[in-house]
């Protein structure tokens, strides 16, 4: 991918740079940079989701891989036909994503989970970058209500006009947007997202993709 859709070296948001440079004198091993979209650059399904996890892709360097949130995805990615795996475990065990990618709305680590707005902002290009490449007719999943803004503000339409809600889905001018809740491990663990839930949302998007 261009530099203009990823920057491996972006420090543009002070607060998460600063924030990379402590855990990564803490965890030497960890990626610890801004994590890279994964999967088919030409795919016709781009899945959008928060930010790396701490323990996850900002370890890895995949999104979604190695932390708790990414068991659900890479699982139901595999059932649905756009895994080569069930499982990541790591960037270089061989998985490969078929005619779809992950990426995330804000591509660096954000203390206790949780970007600031003018971080979100800051980082919204990239994802713009992205969303110009996707061909038509291609479906964008966005994971919970952060990454549903991100798409929006990104494609400059009004989230008043698109209201975040598990299952909904939106026609875009050449593109669908449907919403999930996210996979994370406090939505699974209380059940608010279950894997039929999940599942459910996901032949939602092969629908799309066939029609």
């Amino acid at each position: 991918m261009s530099k203009e859709i990823f920057d491996r070296a972006c420090r543009r948001c002070p607060r998460l740079a600063a924030f990379l440079d402590q855990v990564k004198t803490e965890h030497p091993s960890y990626h610890c940079a801004p994590v890279p979209p994964f999967g088919d650059p030409k795919a016709r399904f781009l899945l959008v989701g928060l930010a790396p996890g701490m323990h996850g892709a900002n370890a890895t360097g995949r999104p979604f891989t190695g932390d708790h949130a990414g068991i659900l995805l890479y699982r139901t990615l595999y059932r649905f036909g756009f895994s080569s795996r069930p499982e990541s475990v790591g960037s270089d065990d061989g998985l490969r994503l078929l005619d779809c990618r992950i990426t995330n709305a804000v591509k660096c680590l954000p203390p206790a989970n949780k970007p600031t707005g003018p971080e979100t902002r800051t980082c919204n290009p990239f994802l713009a970058s992205e969303l110009r490449s996707l061909p038509e007719g291609a479906v964008i999943l966005a994971l919970g209500g952060l990454a549903h803004g991100a798409v929006l503000r990104a494609l400059d339409l009004r989230a008043s006009d698109y209201r975040f809600g598990h299952g909904a889905a939106f026609p875009l001018e050449g593109l669908t947007l449907i919403d999930s809740y996210h996979c994370s491990r406090y939505n699974t663990n209380t059940r608010r997202l279950t894997p039929e839930m999940f599942e459910a949302v996901f032949r939602q998007v092969r629908r799309c993709l066939a029609a």
